[in-house]
């Protein structure tokens, strides 16, 4: 049973973000820095993970992890029994077991309107990760795309894109993944939000 929520009860506090970073930093993209080691599947010890973190400046408990997973509005950690791991996102070489599915007929991407030359040009692609992250809802990707700045949102015809050709992933918290979606089946939804 994998131990997160939809929306936290209250917000995270300061010590709590900071966690929270710490695991998507080094659950994704840099284990051997803190010398903690993922298994094939992403997962690690919560015991080593929480050494890990004092050594680093963040003493933890395991309900301090706890509060991290159901607290965080993205879900993006799983927390199952002595181990946890990032949903998706990772720069390091996992296999998080996903199996390919048909996606719905459109899915949406957040993103900058400094991105839009290369994105027009090239399309989406996952830059230092291992997929490109697509959203089932514009609102969430508008909240993707403001982490750095005015929003702008896309419309992935996701559901054409599978048609022709293209593998869909589903994490474990509802995230799209692709390895790229060619600028033939995007579009610009409506005008940049802030």
């Amino acid at each position: 049973m994998q131990a997160h929520a939809k929306a936290p009860a209250a917000p995270l506090g300061p010590r709590h973000v900071a966690l929270s970073r710490f695991l998507s930093r080094h659950l994704r993209h840099t284990p051997d820095r803190v010398g903690i080691t993922l298994d094939e599947a992403g997962w690690t010890a919560v015991g080593p993970l929480l050494d890990a973190a004092a050594r680093s400046g963040l003493p933890a408990t395991r309900a301090d992890l706890a509060r991290v997973v159901a607290g965080d509005d993205k879900r993006r950690f799983a927390l199952e029994g002595d181990r946890i791991r990032a949903q998706q996102g990772h720069s390091v070489a996992v296999d998080l077991g996903l199996v390919p599915l048909a996606p719905p007929p459109y899915l949406f991407h957040g993103t900058r309107p400094a991105a839009l030359a290369a994105i027009h040009a090239e399309g989406l692609r996952p830059m230092t990760r291992h997929h490109v992250h697509l959203s089932a809802d514009r609102e969430t990707a508008r909240r993707v795309g403001a982490r750095r700045g005015r929003p702008v949102v896309l419309t992935v015809r996701a559901g054409q894109w599978y048609e022709d050709g293209a593998t869909f992933l589903r994490s474990g918290n509802g995230v799209w993944l692709t390895a790229h979606v060619p600028p033939e089946y995007l579009h610009l939804t409506g005008q940049r939000q802030g």
